[in-house]
Parts: structure tokens; sequence; C-alpha cells
């Protein structure tokens, strides 16, 4: 760990005299991954925070970075490169000054650790996800991979601080990462008819979403996650852009399929979860 250093005054021949303030911790944290995957991870990178603290990630992923002193896109560094060309020189040289890097980046790439163990840089490695056939939520799988390397005593749900009243609309966002997880538009549709009686009902569609009409599109996904904490209720599949909604403590009913919403479900004071594949009624929202 760097040491920061004061003066205090001089000596009896004159000269100057230092003395050790505190130590500070520089860490690297690198979280590879899609929006869900990032998200669910937040608390345990909220346990790894340190005097000084840097976050590497998806480009998508870098403006829910507010915690830290800087946020990079992983594709912008040359971090790629490692175990496959050369190792740029300014790469390495912005990897030393790290005390601590926490990688969930290259876990499964032997020729990517095996590189940074030979130029002696401070890498732990995690796995990117929960083994096959894991019961234990994702969240705290990752907080059990952090805690030990730092004490931690997080309440396990993921939260991202947006300013702002709620309003009167619901949202609705009908797709995800896979359209195995996707429930029907036209189910979707119902929904929205039924909760136009009591509400507003505003679409969401990201950039990589089929077209759909008078969708709300936000390429920044805090400006979106500042959107979805203004709704009074939010609906959508096994997303990330489900587990957004979740973590601005927006009222959240999240439609599961065939993944297993014991590890993946979005966490809060404020979740519900539904199972696609049986008999369901949305919930009834009061005045």
């Amino acid at each position: 760990m760097r040491r920061a250093w004061i003066c205090c005054g001089k000596n009896k021949t004159g000269s100057s005299c230092f003395g050790i303030l505190e130590a500070i911790m520089r860490r690297l944290i690198i979280r590879p991954g899609g929006i869900g995957d990032f998200i669910v991870s937040l608390p345990a990178i909220g346990c790894l925070r340190a005097e000084v603290c840097e976050v590497w990630s998806a480009p998508m992923n870098v403006p829910l970075v507010r915690f830290a002193d800087r946020a990079r896109a992983i594709s912008s560094t040359g971090l790629d490169l490692l175990g496959v060309t050369e190792p740029p020189a300014a790469l390495v040289e912005t990897l030393r000054q790290f005390d601590s890097i926490v990688s969930w980046y290259g876990a499964n790439r032997p020729e990517f650790r095996d590189l940074v163990r030979e130029l002696h840089l401070p890498f732990t490695f995690f796995p990117a996800v929960p083994p096959q056939g894991a019961r234990c939520h994702a969240v705290d799988f990752y907080l059990e991979q952090v805690r030990t390397l730092a004490d931690c005593d997080s309440d396990g749900i993921p939260r991202i601080v947006c300013a702002g009243e709620r309003e009167n609309f619901a949202v609705i966002h009908p797709f995800s990462g896979s359209p195995r997880k996707n429930w029907p538009i036209e189910k979707f549709r119902a929904v929205a008819r039924g909760l136009e009686r009591q509400m507003a009902v505003r679409w969401c569609a990201g950039p990589e979403d089929p077209p759909l009409d008078d969708a709300v599109r936000l390429d920044d996904l805090y400006e979106l996650a500042c959107w979805l904490a203004r709704a009074r209720l939010y609906i959508g599949n096994d997303s990330g852009i489900t587990h957004l909604a979740a973590a601005v403590a927006t009222p959240v009913l999240a439609l599961f399929g065939p993944t297993d919403p014991s590890v993946w479900a979005p966490r809060g004071p404020n979740v519900r979860i539904a199972r696609t594949g049986r008999e369901w009624a949305p919930p009834m929202v009061g005045a």
C-alpha cells in the first residue's frame, strides 16, 4: 500500500522531518458482463471500495459506477490484449499503480492468468458466474467471494441512488437478452390495457431490442435508472433492465421462465416474482 506523508516541522539539526499520515490502498475492480451481471455484483463491489478505487466494466455499465474515483470501459484499456500479444507497456504500467486488482475478467483464460503472474501484478481472480446447479443467489455468491479479501456486512441488496419523486405511471419492458426469456408481447399488451385503467403505461426498449412503437429508449443507463425510479410500477422479463428497476427501489414484477429465480431474481424490498409457465394475475395497484 502507498503511504501519505506530511511535513511535521524541523528537527534539532534544522533538516526537514516528515511523518506518516496513513496507508492508502489503491484498488482496481474489473467486472465484465451484462447489465444484470453488473448489478447483482454491486454489493460485493461496494465491499471492495478502497481509499483510491477504480472500476473497469462493460461500456454500457460505466455510467452506473457512481461510487469510484474513476470508471473505464474494459474495451478502452487494452486489457483484452494481455495473453494474446506483447503486453502494452502503458497498460502494464497502469496496472502496476494498484496495490490490489480484483478481477472477474480472465478467470477462465489460463494464458491471461499466467501472464499477470509472470508480470507480478497483484491480481485476485474470481469466477464470473455461479457454477451450474448453484442454489445460492448470485448476490450472495459474489459477496462470499469478496469476504475472503475484505470485511463486509452488506445486506445483499443492490442499490443505485437517484433523486426524484414517484409519478403515476407504469413501465413495461417486454424484452431481454434472450428470446427464451421473453413472455409473449401480446400478453404484455393485455396487462397494459388493464393497468391503463389506473395509470399511464410507458413502454421501454434498449438500443438492441426489436422495434417498439412509442418506446422510451435511453442509452445512458444511469439516465434510464433515474427515469425508472420515478415509475410507480415496473413489469419486465428476467433482464438487466428489470434488475436496474429493482436497484432504484421501484416496485417490480419480474417474469421468469427458464432461468432459476432463486439464483438470478432481482433483489429489493419491492420485488415480486412470477413464473411465466404458470397462471398468474398482475397485482392491482391501489390509489
